[in-house]
């Protein structure tokens, strides 16, 4: 069944009104009629289960027919802070992780992050692109929440965010131990927020990690492989849905 996204405004009693651009990817795409069944989320906890009953020029007319607690979504806010990586490497690592149930992912300059950010006007569009990439996704995964993609920011500030999350992982290619990563992983049950640190290419500094643990931040073996950046956090993001998960 297709998932969507609407205003909470366009919820009214048992009616459901679909507006944008899904009036034509429902229409003309997916050639949908009348009486055809859709999820819809509205950004309130709930996921709706509705018929089409009317097609106007601007809007599709749906009725309520179920309504139920998002059961797709994670009982902690998950937060990727993600170096920034090259090329589209990040397209990827936003729709995955979107998938897994991350709620946010931030992209943050690193130390030894390769790309530079020189023109406001691109790096705005490609912070547009990642977004429509998370709503895809979320569609996609059943979602009843889009997954925020924020503006970049630099190390120092994603620690000084991540003060304010219940717990904080830094998976590092140095650190050793199976049966602690196991135990830091089980110490996620709980939680109400998580924070997930993840290095560029280059991986995480010795000063970015010295300052990540000095807030808080647990550092975590992701196993005796060495992971590229586009899957050490997914992996990491896997094992924490598979604990937490209910």
């Amino acid at each position: 069944m297709s998932n969507f996204f609407i205003d909470s405004g366009n919820i009214d009693g048992e009616a459901a009104y679909i507006t944008g651009s899904d009036v034509n990817h429902i229409k003309n795409v997916l050639r949908m009629k009348e009486d055809d069944e859709i999820r819809l989320s509205a950004g309130n906890g709930l996921l709706y289960t509705a018929k089409i009953s009317e097609f106007l020029p601007d809007r599709i007319v749906c009725k309520i027919v179920d309504c139920e607690g998002g059961k797709s979504e994670l009982p902690a806010k998950i937060i990727l802070f993600q170096g920034l990586p090259k090329k589209d490497k990040m397209e990827l690592i936003i729709q995955k992780a979107v998938e897994l149930g991350v709620s946010e992912i931030v992209p943050v300059m690193m130390k030894r992050t390769i790309v530079k950010l020189e023109d406001a006007k691109k790096e705005l569009k490609k912070l547009e692109r990642w977004r429509t990439i998370s709503l895809t996704a979320a569609k996609q995964s059943g979602r009843i929440i889009v997954p925020e993609v924020s503006e970049f920011i630099t190390f120092n500030e994603a620690v000084k965010r991540a003060e304010n999350l219940e717990y904080n992982l830094i998976p590092y290619e140095n650190e050793k131990g199976m049966d602690r990563a196991r135990e830091l992983v089980k110490e996620a049950n709980g939680k109400k927020s998580i924070g997930i640190f993840i290095g560029p290419e280059g991986g995480i500094s010795e000063d970015e990690l010295e300052l990540a643990v000095k807030m808080g931040a647990e550092p975590i073996s992701l196993g005796n492989r060495i992971l590229r950046t586009e899957t050490a956090g997914l992996a990491l993001i896997s094992v924490l849905a598979f604990e937490i998960d209910i």
